[in-house]
């Protein structure tokens, strides 16, 4: 996302290239015991050879995105606690956004995670909370300035641009609003992904190749993103990243316990449709960086408690070039390119979809 842009998740949203995987040769089956012999109940270990589908997910505008525009929601929740019309519109909230954002990420980045590790920040809440005081702030100090309009805060205070009061209840309404479906819409290919890959796994039946599949996301992001997937009205398990004790114990938006974390979820009836859940935020590191991925494959092995990833095959599929697709071929995976909006259908790229469900068929093909 960049990231959930969320508000967001800002991160908010970027592009993916590179050369197609040159091969999709996977390991072989082990062979079936002689018919000679009694046949064997499963154990964990024939378990460990099945063939299995790793398929990671980016979140932010591969799955969801903001509806309508992040500036738009700012500019209409400002206007919905009084805040003045004439002074806040969603260009004017754009504009102040983009540096404060930029700033807020350079002061803390990974929202804050090493100032909570070390006790002194808030983490996400306080990250996003601070980016909404400093982008209106910025809106209303260039509006005052510009029309010669003097506030208590300008005669108590030089640096009037962070002083600007907000009404209260504005910072919280935006925090939740983008914690949750008020703030974000799936695309429109999501939910037929999902019921297709959701039947498969219903009925261990295969997918192409692949008798079992495990669905994950991996996202620069914090930690809002299963709350909005589970919003949006997708099944989420509740395996996330584990990088160390500390992830197990940083403050953020979901609560949750350490064992929940590795152990997977009994929360929804039925079948997840997204296994596991990687943020940055919990992982301690962004892509294109390959730890997250490997972070990812850890999770994943912990939830199915297969002890051998050999016979795996891990794909990973986003909207951003660098960031999803050439950073899951250079963690040793195989990368897709999603393609959403007109900008990214012309990026130089090869494997590339133009949606989710034209990854289906592409995965079938597997051999």
């Amino acid at each position: 996302m960049s990231a959930v842009n969320l508000p967001a998740l800002p991160q908010s949203i970027l592009k993916k290239l590179f050369n197609k995987p040159s091969t999709y040769y996977l390991n072989p089956l082990i062979q079936p015991s002689s018919p000679q012999k009694p046949k064997k109940e499963k154990t964990a270990m024939t378990q460990t050879h099945k063939r299995t589908l790793l398929l990671t997910l980016d979140a932010f505008e591969t799955l969801f995105h903001p509806r309508p525009s992040v500036p738009e929601q700012y500019a209409s929740a400002a206007h919905h606690f009084g805040l003045p019309k004439t002074a806040i519109t969603a260009e004017r909230v754009l504009s102040a956004f983009k540096p404060v954002f930029k700033a807020q990420s350079q002061a803390r980045p990974n929202y804050g995670r090493d100032d909570v590790i070390r006790g002194c920040y808030g983490g996400p809440r306080q990250w996003w909370g601070e980016i909404i005081r400093g982008t209106f702030s910025r809106v209303l100090a260039e509006h005052y300035h510009y029309n010669n309009i003097t506030t208590d805060s300008d005669n108590n205070n030089s640096n009037s641009r962070s002083q600007v009061d907000l009404p209260d209840g504005l910072v919280g309404y935006l925090l939740d609003r983008f914690a949750s479906k008020e703030g974000y819409a799936l695309y429109d290919d999501v939910g037929p992904f999902f019921s297709h890959i959701r039947a498969v796994k219903e009925n261990e039946g295969r997918l192409g190749p692949f008798e079992r599949v495990v669905v994950g996301v991996v996202s620069n992001s914090d930690d809002r993103v299963p709350a909005v997937l589970k919003s949006l009205g997708l099944r989420v398990g509740d395996c996330r990243a584990d990088e160390g004790v500390d992830s197990m114990r940083l403050s953020g938006f979901e609560e949750r316990s350490s064992s929940e974390m590795t152990e997977g979820s009994g929360v929804n009836d039925g079948v997840s449709d997204i296994d596991l859940v990687i943020t940055s935020y919990e992982a301690g590191v962004e892509k294109p960086s390959p730890r997250i991925f490997e972070v990812a494959r850890r999770q994943a092995k912990a939830l199915t408690r297969v002890e051998d990833l050999g016979g795996w095959t891990c794909v990973h599929v986003g909207d951003d070039v660098d960031k999803d697709y050439r950073a899951a071929v250079g963690a040793g995976w195989d990368g897709y390119f999603l393609a959403r909006g007109d900008e990214a259908r012309s990026a130089d790229a090869d494997n590339v979809i133009r949606s989710l469900v034209d990854l289906i068929p592409m995965l079938e093909a597997y051999r």
